[in-house]
């Protein structure tokens, strides 16, 4: 049991601190894109949750929701949105819905693929895999909440700046404890889409494209 532990910490901590860090460092000292730097990482855990006897794909992805989740989760988003559109008004003006403005076809091609590309491949990994495959590892629930968002901010570091992190370990935190509260994958794409439709309209989703040292267009 003791060994199973050691050997389940050790690989997550390869595929959730240093796969990131070298991906990090592939990308811009190597100059490798992001799709490339990230696939290996994608196949790997693939692999792991498909060839996992205890792990059930069609149970685990089609779990309902509780009820009351959908209004817990948009009741604070829509309280959200006029908050975050005046903070981006008020910091940074120039970045005030940027991406709809100047770049209209990207910003409506993102709202559609990003649910199902970026947010599908993100909360299955940060939420379904690593609760199933790692939760063993926490004794508390908070605990794992908060290994879960912090490996999800870490794995933004590509984007090599710090608000990157610091939305997507608050982001990361929300889904995390959403996920352990109702077990649905449902609920936290859900969610995640919700959020990045509001960090891609507003102006942040400047801070999320890689390749780039500054937020600029390039």
């Amino acid at each position: 049991m003791m060994q199973t532990r050691t050997w389940l910490a050790a690989e997550c901590a390869l595929l959730f601190i240093a796969a990131p860090l070298l991906m990090r460092a592939v990308m811009f000292d190597h100059g490798v894109p992001l799709f490339w730097a990230l696939g290996p990482v994608i196949a790997i855990i693939a692999a792991l949750a498909f060839f996992d006897p205890t792990f059930g794909w069609r149970a685990v992805l089609l779990e309902p929701m509780p009820a009351g989740t959908m209004r817990t989760i948009v009741a604070p988003f829509v309280f959200a949105v006029p908050v975050v559109l005046l903070a981006v008004w008020a910091i940074v003006p120039d970045h005030l819905f940027n991406l709809p403005r100047e770049r209209t076809r990207l910003w409506a091609k993102m709202l559609m693929l990003y649910p199902f590309t970026s947010v599908f491949a993100q909360e299955f990994i940060y939420r379904v895999f690593f609760f199933h495959r790692y939760g063993a590892l926490f004794a508390q629930p908070a605990v794992m909440i908060a290994v879960s968002a912090a490996a999800f901010a870490l794995s933004h570091i590509v984007f090599r700046n710090h608000l990157a992190v610091a939305l997507t370990l608050a982001g990361g935190l929300l889904f995390s404890w959403r996920y352990w509260r109702t077990r649905s994958f449902s609920a936290v794409w859900i969610e995640h889409t919700l959020w990045g439709w509001l960090l891609f309209t507003s102006g942040l989703g400047i801070y999320f494209f890689a390749n780039s040292r500054n937020p600029a267009w390039g």
